[in-house]
């Protein structure tokens, strides 16, 4: 049974999730999957996973601590593994409501995925760029103010509030079909 790791880091929880609905979908196509929260937990060794997945959250347009001091410790290891990774962030509902949405998710896959993997030397086989969660409830009085723009922006894109202050802006539709398109490029 290939074995897969996925690693992580995030804030408001959206990066948690996202990699545990990978996680199912792994399982489901057949990958034995450990998933660990990096803020929680340490990884000494990845000699025995074939698959590792980063995920990180993105404030203002950088990388959790986290899942980049894994990719520095282990990018020699990485460079002889498949790998995949990806994003949760808003690229989809701007600060700048003029900002061009492509130009932006543009902006993100190439700053935050590719030009990450070419940091380390890494050559993924996927990346991965998913909504990421507005949760106005964790965030310190600066970021409420300053995110309190996108409130309108996100109900008038129909974006549904899942609680009062949570405005979830990831498919989870395209994240499973992403997760299912990484375990047959494995299984294959």
């Amino acid at each position: 049974m290939t074995k897969a790791l996925i690693v992580y880091g995030t804030r408001y929880g959206a990066t948690e999730s996202t990699s545990k609905e990978i996680a199912d979908v792994f399982r489901q196509e057949g990958l034995d999957v450990k998933v660990v929260n990096l803020k929680n937990e340490k990884v000494k060794d990845i000699s025995d996973y074939e698959l590792v997945v980063v995920g990180s959250g993105i404030k203002i347009k950088k990388w959790t601590k986290e899942p980049e001091k894994f990719l520095k410790k282990f990018q020699k290891e990485l460079k002889n593994k498949k790998t995949a990774m990806f994003i949760c962030c808003g690229a989809k509902y701007p600060l700048d409501e003029k900002a061009d949405v492509k130009t932006e998710i543009e902006y993100a896959r190439t700053h935050h995925l590719e030009e990450k993997a070419a940091k380390y030397n890494l050559s993924p086989i996927a990346y991965g760029l998913f909504g990421g969660v507005y949760n106005f409830n964790k965030m310190g009085w600066f970021f409420r103010k300053t995110l309190s723009a996108v409130k309108p922006q996100l109900e008038a894109a129909g974006v549904p509030e899942t609680e009062p202050g949570l405005y979830d802006t990831r498919d989870l539709n395209v994240i499973r079909s992403w997760a299912k398109d990484v375990a047959q490029k494995i299984n294959n």
